[in-house]
């Protein structure tokens, strides 16, 4: 079985942990590699040789750094069929998914492309006469990020990109569920010129985490994972004196106005809910059904949900959704839908016994709907990451904004409809970073911020876009004068 090992200034060395955990095929059950539980020792390691290597890759100008991002553009490219299929196979999703998941960090890798205009500073002459103020953007030295397993590529390239260009060195901990894929990015990294000690990964769990978050000589902490982990990250970053963003966790409300049309409206909620089957923080995962748009749109979800085929993704013929991460994840996500199904919810589409014939071992749970939530039960406020859409009913705009609103997530939230003054006044009052129009899934691009609001994020600056680049830079702020001929008191004429 092999053992993947860290990456530290520049070389693939062999964690000093004994401690393995295994890397599965979630679509067959089967274990396909195993990654070391890291020491505090391999993070000193890898922090040591990091600023080793920061001095010289920060007088590194901009322009050079940025062509280091082109070339791994070019690489990522030639090996994109490839990368995505590895995704799949780590992760379970299908490959129209892990192309979106690699395209998605490309856009990132894009997007640093642009480190010179991303990293000007501001200028003003004549604060005051004769003197004149500007401003830089300077790295911040080491930083890591910390990522889950639901985008093996996406969301490590949401963190690491941004940092490079920024002129800082980077420690990547990828999620032991799916770190196949950043060590095979990580090879293009070399390959585009990257020099040695710039990007370092190291595999682990709770020690690693820790270490991370503890060790003086790192800056900043990027971490994407559960609300309560999220919570606990930035604690004790900040406990210990780092800068943090720390994504966590989300309850999209989906609203759907009576005016709303049926099919495309149906086939969003469709990818919005069961699209990763459900292992995303961007997933819908509660519809609120505005007066007798229930009726009108559920019977249609309903019939797509009967057609889709659920199965494994790592061969030619794909399935419409694929397993989730884990045997365990399966079972809660099961245990999960028998608990709001106990508590009043109506189970109109139901994906706990899913059989794949050719994968019996996969980790499987179909597409799933449960109707008449109320907001007792607590599959209206619990994350699932899973393929389960709640469904509550509202009689008014009203009553679905206060219900959207009373949960503690602030990730996304979407509504339905043809009716722009309805459509505005969802934007205005709905308390979500990030708002849907007809728009199942609201994930902005990269030059934007991935902005979560509430019990969804701990920190002050998001991920990607302008936010991103702040996060990575402190600003210097330098205010100059130049004295005229025979002025101030440091000047004597002859």
């Amino acid at each position: 079985m092999e053992t993947l090992p860290n990456l530290i200034g520049g070389q693939w060395s062999t964690s000093s942990a004994s401690e393995k955990s295994p890397v599965m095929n979630p679509s067959r059950g089967d274990q396909i590699a195993e990654v070391p539980m890291s020491s505090a020792a391999d993070v000193d390691a890898a922090v040591q040789a990091a600023q080793k290597a920061f001095p010289d890759w920060r007088e590194t100008p901009p322009n050079e750094r940025a062509q280091v991002m082109y070339r791994l553009k070019a690489l990522l490219e030639d090996e994109f069929d490839e990368l995505a299929k590895g995704i799949s196979r780590e992760h379970g999703k299908t490959l129209i998914e892990a192309r979106g998941d690699l395209r998605r960090g490309l856009e990132m890798v894009e997007y640093a492309c642009g480190a010179p205009t991303l990293l000007m500073g501001e200028s003003l002459e004549n604060i005051a006469r004769g003197i004149d103020c500007h401003t830089d953007r300077v790295p911040l030295g080491v930083v890591a990020g910390i990522c889950p397993f639901n985008f093996p590529a996406l969301v490590p390239m949401w963190m690491w990109p941004l940092a490079l260009a920024c002129g800082n060195c980077f420690i990547l901990k990828p999620s032991e569920k799916v770190p196949m894929t950043m060590q095979r990015v990580a090879e293009l990294l070399k390959k585009a010129g990257l020099p040695d000690g710039v990007f370092s990964i190291v595999h682990g769990g709770r020690e690693a985490v820790d270490a991370l978050l503890e060790h003086p000589g790192i800056e900043a902490i990027s971490f994407v994972g559960s609300t309560p982990v999220a919570e606990a990250i930035y604690k004790k970053g900040c406990l210990h004196g780092k800068r943090v963003q720390s994504a966590g966790g989300a309850k999209n409300f989906l609203v759907i106005m009576p005016d709303a049309d049926p099919e495309p409206t149906a086939a969003a909620l469709r990818d919005s809910a069961f699209g990763c089957a459900g292992e995303r923080c961007m997933a819908g995962s509660v519809a609120v059904a505005v007066g007798e748009a229930g009726n009108r749109i559920l019977p249609g979800l309903v019939d797509i949900i009967k057609g889709m085929k659920v199965g494994p993704t790592d061969g030619v013929d794909q399935p419409d959704m694929g397993a989730v991460i884990t045997g365990a994840h399966r079972d809660r996500v099961n245990e999960l839908i028998s608990l709001g199904e106990s508590k009043g919810g109506k189970v109109i589409a139901d994906g706990r016994n899913a059989k794949v014939a050719d994968a019996p071992d996969g980790f499987y749970v179909g597409p799933t709907v449960i109707d008449e939530v109320d907001y007792g039960n607590d599959i209206a406020t619990t994350e699932i990451f899973g393929p389960v859409l709640s469904v509550m009913r509202a009689k008014t705009l009203d009553e679905a904004i206060a219900a959207a609103n009373k949960q503690s997530f602030g990730n996304g939230a979407c509504i339905f409809t043809t009716s722009g003054k309805a459509a505005r006044e969802f934007r205005h009052r709905v308390s979500a970073g990030m708002v849907g129009v007809n728009v199942g899934v609201p994930a902005p691009l990269a030059y934007f911020p991935f902005t979560g609001w509430n019990q969804s994020f701990y920190g002050d600056l998001h991920m990607q876009g302008r936010e991103g680049v702040q996060f990575y830079t402190k600003q210097k702020t330098t205010t100059t004068r130049w004295f005229s001929f025979g002025e101030g008191d440091i000047w004597v004429k002859d």
